[in-house]
């Protein structure tokens, strides 16, 4: 038998960081979020975001491949939003997936539990930049939100 432990947290935005994800219907999108992540066998140990970005935290199955889940993940939920809620959304088709250590889920579940406070003091553009930094990741901010 083999034995794993894949947790990523994942940030993604929608599209030139547009405010398009309404307080009325995040709740709903969440929901939505998680039956996908359920979809592919994987766990949403937390979600949760402001208008313009979501963070999660899943656990995902080790023939899940990342790039996969995402693509399909923004895909379904993009065409969702905008059959129920909102005809212009799209998200940015770029996103951060980080891999979390069992000792860091604590701290991470919190950091995404409190989206909403932490963006009355930092924008998501600064946010994203440090997690990129403190996961060691170079970026060139000419590509970072297309």
């Amino acid at each position: 038998m083999s034995y794993t432990h894949l947790v990523y947290h994942i940030v993604f935005g929608t599209k030139d960081r547009a405010a398009l994800i309404a307080p009325a219907w995040e709740h709903e999108l969440y929901r939505f979020l998680a039956g996908t992540v359920k979809n592919h066998k994987g766990e949403l140990i937390e979600i949760n975001g402001t208008a313009d970005h979501i963070h999660m935290l899943v656990r995902l199955q080790p023939a899940t491949a990342v790039a996969d889940f995402l693509r399909e993940l923004k895909s379904v939920s993009s065409k969702w939003v905008r059959r129920n809620h909102e005809p212009k959304f799209t998200w940015q088709r770029r996103y951060g997936a980080f891999s979390i250590s069992e000792s860091d889920q604590r701290e991470v579940r919190e950091y995404i539990r409190d989206q909403k406070r932490h963006h009355t003091r930092r924008s998501f553009d600064a946010e994203y930049k440090t997690i990129l930094r403190s996961h060691s990741i170079e970026f060139d901010e000419r590509y970072l939100w297309d």
